[in-house]
């Protein structure tokens, strides 16, 4: 059997239970004749031989009644959005919904959307103590959140907990329908990108001291378990590890993010913080919330590229928007403090980052320009294939010649290869790499 019918077979067992029970609950709760005394006399299917996502989830989870409800209805809206019809009804005393069915309303979706108070409606019904009960399910502390299986959105501030939206994530939802198990992808509900590369660490031309500190770095990921559970330093050192990579553009520092991600079997996601700053209240929070939310139990490297555009200094107060650009900072600042795992920022600049940032950084990483001899190995690298190369081509004294970074060397060997295809060569001149490094030094203002 296929992954999707085996996935769609056990869901539909599941949908099945589920229209029992939530009919059992409207009995109770309406008084109707012949309804039975506790919803949980229907027992969930059993699905311990499956071999679907879904039941697999549940095997490894070890849900019960209560869980099973709540995945069920987080996943309905996707999978079979009828079946949540019944919360439509109008209350007739009041001309209206009925409140303690909760729901939301979706842009383009007419059928109802469940919220928090949804589940507790059909859990609890009238208890409260009950309802106290099945609130734990929607703590922080839970591993519906812990392993980011349900995301709860509240749509304004200060109503109440129970009013939030309930949702299945997408990589869950993925997983449980398609049998996909897909890493989160850049998205307006995810600003952030995977980033890997087919480049080692032997393409990277660094000095001894940042190799120590990168080092530093991946001991770290490695035994960071060791280090605090069984030496029992956790009680007074944090889980996470923060790091700074500073110095000009092209000099290796998101190349090294990366390869310390691919070495360590990590995954690193740049954060954009385009997507990130945004000019209305509380939406920045909100925004960088949510990466940290998705990444806090997966051990992944956040990587803040020009991050003196977020982790700025603080400015004086001298008005409300100087208020709230600080209150940011020091949300971003938390953030950063309380996630386990590592986080590395890159700036051109150190001097633009805030100070309180600075002190908290295990670690700051200068890349600077390469000297003349890593220029030549960054020209050697590019050309392992020496074929391409004229015979007047004089990788030394390119080297010696042009201070340039590695990403500027990688530029100017791009532009020198696509003048030797326009004039249909298959070599590349020593005036076609010059021009190369002309357009690069005028990008930075520099000339010959």
């Amino acid at each position: 059997m296929m992954e999707g019918n085996a996935n769609a077979a056990t869901l539909e067992k599941e949908i099945a239970w589920f229209r029992a029970v939530l009919a059992a609950r409207c009995d109770i709760y309406f008084c109707r004749e012949g309804a039975m005394d506790d919803i949980r006399k229907l027992s969930p299917p059993d699905i311990a031989a499956e071999q679907s996502e879904y039941a697999r989830l549940v095997q490894e989870c070890g849900m019960g009644f209560d869980e099973r409800l709540v995945i069920i209805l987080a996943l309905l809206p996707h999978i079979q959005p009828h079946v949540l019809d019944t919360f439509l009804l109008n209350n007739q005393d009041t001309a209206r919904g009925f409140t303690e069915f909760g729901g939301w309303k979706g842009k383009g979706h007419s059928g109802f959307l469940p919220t928090c108070e949804t589940a507790v409606f059909i859990l609890a019904g009238e208890s409260l103590a009950k309802r106290f009960e099945v609130m734990r399910l929607f703590q922080t502390d839970h591993y519906f959140f812990k392993q980011q299986i349900i995301r709860i959105e509240h749509s304004a501030s200060g109503e109440p907990f129970l009013s939030a939206m309930l949702m299945v994530t997408v990589e869950y939802l993925n997983r449980l329908t398609l049998g996909r198990r897909d890493k989160p992808d850049y998205g307006t509900n995810f600003p952030a990108k995977l980033i890997t590369t087919s480049l080692t660490w032997n393409d990277l031309v660094l000095n001894s001291e940042v190799m120590d500190e990168i080092e530093n770095i991946n001991t770290w990921l490695q035994h960071s378990q060791t280090i605090l559970q069984q030496w029992d330093l956790g009680r007074n050192i944090k889980p996470g590890y923060r790091a700074l990579f500073y110095g000009p553009p092209g000099t290796g520092k998101t190349l090294t993010a990366t390869l310390i991600g691919s070495t360590m079997g990590v995954d690193v996601y740049r954060i954009d913080l385009s997507m990130i700053v945004s000019k209305y209240i509380g939406e920045t929070e909100k925004n960088l919330a949510n990466v940290f939310d998705q990444a806090v139990n997966k051990n992944w490297i956040l990587f803040f590229d020009e991050a003196d555009a977020l982790f700025g200094k603080r400015t004086q107060t001298s008005s409300s928007n100087d208020r709230y650009a600080n209150q940011e900072i020091s949300y971003l600042l938390q953030r950063v403090e309380d996630y386990p795992g590592v986080v590395i920022l890159a700036t051109n600049l150190k001097a633009n980052i805030d100070d309180a940032f600075a002190r908290r950084f295990q670690t700051s990483v200068h890349f600077a320009m390469p000297d003349a001899d890593q220029r030549l190995r960054l020209w050697q690298g590019m050309f392992l294939n020496s074929r391409l190369l004229a015979s007047n081509v004089d990788l030394v004294k390119l080297a010696e010649n042009y201070e340039l970074s590695g990403g500027a060397i990688t530029n100017a060997v791009r532009y020198a290869a696509i003048q030797a295809i326009r004039m249909k060569r298959d070599e590349i001149f020593q005036d076609d790499l010059i021009k190369g490094v002309i357009k690069e030094l005028l990008k930075e203002g520099r000339t010959l």
